[in-house]
């Protein structure tokens, strides 16, 4: 029998700088560069550290001005990397005149997944994130959690080998917080999550490592035991993010 061959995406010297008004130029990716294997890897830095520009340039929003991305060896761009790609950006304006059901069906139809598979697709995924009941309203009428479970739903439609969440569980309440992080920490057998949060508790307990990035560097990435025990032993992954980093969030 063949070895099952593993999901390996590599993120080699990463670079990118923007302009910035009346201040020149500042760089915002340093040479990033990390191969990652199926697991979930929490993304975790403050404010201005690159999470959304890394984010940007791997689901191919953005182009880097050096490095590349690849997926199982090959270049992660054009229609065979946005298939086996999920994506849950922050929170965003979405169709208010659509309802749940019409706004994933037409993601599924962009995703090339076959009519006659979506609509079982799309309930899928709606009971994943505990929507299925909500799927027949418009979305004028959807809290913010709600959306918020849309869209992650919407980043599991096709199955994706590689899952990126931004914020995933902003607006939502302790209940489906735990219930996103349980449905990621099992899907993560099988794949590679990235998971860009502020919320440190959405990854100290279910991620297998954590990525720590400030000014566009990596810090250190490593399993949460090994950075409590690198830089705040005998507490917590909190307490690791406040020795690195700081009050940089407030500036």
């Amino acid at each position: 029998m063949a070895q099952k061959t593993l999901p390996r995406l590599e993120i080699n010297g990463l670079e990118k700088t923007y302009s910035t008004s009346g201040k020149g130029r500042k760089k915002v990716l340093n040479g990033i560069s990390m191969t990652l294997t199926p697991g979930l890897y929490g993304i975790l830095g403050p404010n201005g550290a690159g999470k959304s520009t890394l984010i940007g340039i791997i689901t191919g929003g953005l182009i880097p001005d050096a490095g590349q991305v690849l997926w199982n060896g090959r270049s992660a761009r054009g229609i065979q990397f946005r298939r086996i790609l999920g994506y849950a950006p922050q929170q965003q304006s979405l169709y208010a005149n659509y309802t749940g059901r019409k706004f994933l069906a037409y993601l599924a139809a962009l995703k090339e997944i076959p009519r006659k598979n979506a609509a079982s697709e799309v309930s899928r995924v709606a009971e994943a994130v505990n929507l299925e009941k909500e799927l027949d309203k418009r979305l004028a009428a959807y809290s913010g959690g709600m959306k918020q479970r849309l869209l992650v739903a919407s980043a599991l439609l096709g199955d994706p080998k590689l899952l990126i969440l931004d914020e995933p569980t902003a607006g939502l309440d302790p209940k489906e917080r735990v219930r996103l992080r349980n449905l990621l920490s099992e899907m993560a057998k099988e794949r590679i999550i990235l998971v860009a949060t502020h919320v440190v508790s959405d990854v100290e307990t279910v991620a297998n490592q954590v990525i720590l990035l400030r000014s566009g560097q990596v810090v250190d990435i490593a399993p949460v035991p090994t950075l409590i025990e690198r830089y705040a032993p005998g507490k917590g992954l909190e307490d690791v993010y406040l020795r690195i980093f700081g009050e940089e969030d407030g500036k």
